[in-house]
């Protein structure tokens, strides 16, 4: 009797593509802090860097894979993920019963250009 592998939710394009347009924002002064603040408290889970990580190595919308990849329960995950959406780290489309999640690449730059400011 051979074991039935579960199929993988497929990954899907529910993000249009990055713009690379500059951001004129400073990387410095109290607003810049506050953006930095936000964005590290959004990413103060090692959970949420994970989905962070595993996101950004599939480079593409996934659907209910996310669970899957991490030893996790269904509702820890979706409570990080409120977190980082919320936060603008990531955008979610809701497709009947399933969620597909994607980086948000203006606010994954805008990190990288607050971080560079320290």
């Amino acid at each position: 009797m051979s074991a039935k592998k579960k199929p993988r939710a497929k990954a899907v394009d529910c993000c249009p593509p990055a713009s690379t347009e500059k951001d004129a924002r400073p990387s410095e002064g109290p607003q810049a802090d506050l953006e930095l603040a936000a964005l590290a408290k959004a990413l103060g889970h090692p959970a949420r860097v994970q989905i962070l990580r595993l996101l950004t190595r599939r480079g593409t919308c996934i659907c209910g894979e996310i669970v899957d990849e991490l030893p996790l329960a269904q509702s820890t995950v979706s409570q990080h993920l409120k977190v980082m959406k919320e936060a603008g780290l990531i955008r979610g489309e809701i497709e009947g019963p399933r969620s597909c999640y994607c980086l948000e690449p203006r606010t994954l730059r805008r990190l990288r250009v607050l971080i560079g400011g320290l």
